[in-house]
């Protein structure tokens, strides 16, 4: 499991045309089994109204191009599938070049570059092409031929639940609905796959629950499947996405900011003295969304290298495994996840078991006589009892806790052994 191997699968997975649903998807998510024979393939049906959103219908397309009056391609769609924008109708014509243009999309910033395209609530059509090979177009008519499908079968998602001593998840999330393009796209689902089988050979205290879903409706489903095992269970969550780059690291926390994985990311970079660029949460842009939604509230975070929307090659034919993504960067991203796991495994999270302060004096550790004016030892406990435990709200360690009352981390954790003794805390 390194850089090389996550590489080599990004290689496999490029050609696909991957959208929000449909055969390339599934094709996608085969290839990812055969990495972790534990993945589960879900289908979720079209039409399916999914809180506001609705899951769409299939799109497959067999071909797409454009063609000067001497039947030469100016466009190919099997030769880059980012020729046609995402979701795009069928259709088949003669067209005028006027008219043409007003279909075709480029970016004159990056006149060499082919965009990356979408229409998915949209029924329309159209091409992308760069900015220099737009300029060349010059005859009066083109033909063009868009050979898609659109039916009515169902979205589909990947999910590998691995148990851990504790019901306590963290969710790990990542998206398969880009076409070719390395960063943005295949970095994530073949990051994940590989950290997946990582952690399937360790010892586990949480249960590790991973996603590969199309980008918001995928997640948005999702969330409506399975909304009270994922409010129960989830303790804090990955988006992973954009992890295939050498360039500094990038950190997106989450919605309020103070969650475990928020904290421990935090320590992993200072810890190991690694350069990072902190975004806050209206920066977002991914599935983190859609966790941290304020009535969803899963407590999920990003942790890139070069940061969606914010590097040179996003969103266009630039963002490929020769210019941009590298078994280095792949390499050394995954061993940053494999601390961040490894750390969350080595801390505790005390969780309080009571609603407002426990009645200590019937554990002998209050006075029993109200005297303001007497100062004694077991008052001095009791405050501090009553300090650490108002800190067990699960998303502090025992480390932060400790600091926060001024106690040695020994010191605190002998209170905190004697109270989960007593009941009054648990470890999540």
């Amino acid at each position: 499991m390194n850089g090389r191997n996550i590489y080599k699968l990004a290689q496999k997975l490029w050609p696909y045309n991957r959208s929000l649903a449909g055969e390339e998807n599934r094709k996608t998510l085969k290839i990812l089994r055969k990495v972790n024979p534990k993945l589960k393939i879900i289908e979720f049906k079209s039409g399916q109204k999914v809180y506001d959103w609705q899951v769409p219908d299939e799109w497959n397309v067999k071909d797409a191009w454009i063609k000067n009056k001497l039947g030469k391609k100016i466009i190919d769609f099997k030769k880059n599938n980012l020729h046609l924008v995402n979701y795009s109708i069928p259709i088949k014509k003669k067209i005028q070049t006027k008219e043409l243009k007003k279909k075709i999309y480029s970016l004159k910033n990056k006149p060499n570059a082919v965009p990356y395209v979408t229409s998915y609530y949209e029924k329309n059509w159209g091409f992308c092409m760069s900015f220099n090979d737009l300029k060349k177009l010059k005859e009066k008519n083109y033909f063009v031929n868009i050979n898609s499908k659109f039916k009515k079968g169902s979205m589909s998602v990947g999910e590998i639940i691995i148990p851990g001593k504790s019901s306590k998840q963290i969710l790990i999330s990542t998206y398969i609905c880009h076409p070719s393009m390395a960063n943005n796209e295949l970095s994530g689902p073949c990051l994940s796959i590989y950290l997946s089988k990582w952690i399937m050979k360790k010892k586990r205290k949480y249960t590790y629950r991973f996603v590969f879903l199309p980008e918001t409706i995928g997640s948005i489903t999702y969330i409506k499947k399975n909304f009270r095992t994922l409010k129960k269970n989830v303790i804090s969550g990955l988006n992973i996405t954009c992890v295939g780059d050498h360039k500094n690291y990038s950190f997106l926390p989450s919605r309020k900011g103070n969650s475990i994985l928020d904290k421990i990311i935090i320590e992993v970079f200072r810890k190991n003295k690694i350069k990072f660029k902190k975004y806050d949460w209206k920066s977002r842009g991914s599935d983190e969304r859609q966790y941290c939604w304020p009535n969803t509230d899963l407590s999920v975070s990003s942790l890139m290298r070069s940061k969606y929307h914010e590097y040179p090659e996003y969103h266009s034919s630039l963002d490929n495994l020769k210019n941009l993504v590298t078994s280095k960067g792949l390499g050394t991203s995954f061993n940053i996840y494999k601390k961040v796991i490894k750390l969350l495994e080595n801390k505790d999270f005390p969780i309080s078991t009571t609603f407002c302060e426990p009645m200590l004096s019937k554990l002998n550790l209050y006075p029993k006589i109200g005297n303001n004016n007497k100062i004694n030892k077991l008052k001095i406990k009791s405050k501090i009892i009553l300090n650490i435990l108002s800190y067990c709200d699960g998303s502090n360690s025992v480390e932060e806790i400790s600091s926060k009352c001024d106690l040695s981390v020994n010191k605190c954790k002998k209170i905190l052994n004697f109270l989960v003794k007593k009941k009054l805390v648990k470890i999540i």
